[in-house]
């Protein structure tokens, strides 16, 4: 009998509860890293955390989203997390405040035992985060790494169907998904528990037979609140570990065959997913052949 092929990874997803203030950014840093070594010490090699997890999320203006802002990949944080991921041979992803120049970008980076491979600027920015950030200009890349093809997305991202569906059209075999899921107008959480940003990543999953890691924040920061729910998504769409409790601070894990992933497009002899994408009729359809197809 032959062997199966099986990534050796087992992803876990940090939720927690950073807060925003400079006097909190130690705290948030070191707390965050006290759970990731909890992870690495129950044998994860790859971590997802939140968003802004060094910085919490709601600025008072944007002198302060810039003073907690640092330059990737020389601030402090990316730096004491490549030591981390260096130290423990793992891969860490998180989200971060990034300045570049005068210019402001929620970022997730991508750490490996090597030191920084790479990272996303968030494309959708959600309300008053559009005072803060420049929208993102990385596109939606996806980085070849020795456990697998890792890509990127940040929390209001999951709206836009485009966003996972390029990802895995660049073949990632997952997507690190780091969040601040914000409450909404109610209902919040239907009787299983479940938000709708639980079921938009599940269905994201589902459509495109990808792996995602989807970490959320709990708590609150200065009077919004956050709606837990992090999850880890298998490519059929359902939570692998179930989906985390709304407010408590915990960690997800799965074990995970990330080759697998190459093959979940395939659902039998005749429906590739892939294959099966009317492109002739999309592209057209959205104007990428022709602009003219919906005039202003």
């Amino acid at each position: 009998m032959e062997e199966t092929s099986v990534s050796p990874v087992k992803v876990a997803v940090i939720q927690f509860d950073p807060q925003v203030g400079m006097e909190n950014r130690e705290r948030n840093l070191r707390h965050g890293l006290d759970l990731a070594l909890q992870a690495v010490n129950n044998g994860a090699n790859l971590i997802v955390m939140p968003e802004l997890a060094n910085t919490g999320y709601l600025f008072t203006n944007r002198k302060e989203a810039f003073d907690h802002a640092e330059e990737i990949p020389n601030g402090p944080s990316v730096q004491v997390w490549q030591d981390f991921a260096r130290k423990h041979s793992i891969y860490l992803v998180s989200g971060i405040a990034e300045r570049e120049g005068v210019r402001l970008f929620d970022t997730s980076v991508l750490i490996g035992p090597d030191g920084l491979i790479g990272k996303y600027r968030k494309a959708h920015l959600w309300n008053l985060e559009k005072l803060w950030f420049t929208p993102g200009d990385t596109g939606f890349p996806v980085f070849e790494t020795p456990i697998g093809r890792i890509g990127m997305l940040i929390c209001w991202d999951i709206w836009f169907p485009e966003v996972p569906r390029i990802l895995t059209q660049q073949g990632a075999d997952i997507i690190c998904s780091v969040n601040n899921w914000v409450w909404t107008p109610p209902p919040l959480f239907d009787e299983s528990g479940k938000c709708m940003a639980s079921y938009l990543t599940m269905t994201a999953a589902h459509v495109n037979n990808v792996y995602i890691a989807a970490a959320n924040r709990v708590g609150a920061d200065r009077g919004e609140r956050f709606l837990g729910c992090s999850l880890i998504a298998g490519t059929n769409g359902w939570p692998i570990a179930g989906v985390a409790d709304a407010e408590k601070e915990m960690i997800l894990y799965a074990d995970i065959d990330l080759v697998a992933a190459r093959g979940a497009p395939i659902w039998n002899k005749h429906n590739d997913l892939i294959r099966d994408r009317r492109t002739d009729m999309y592209d057209t359809m959205l104007g990428y052949k022709s602009h003219n197809i919906f005039p202003r």
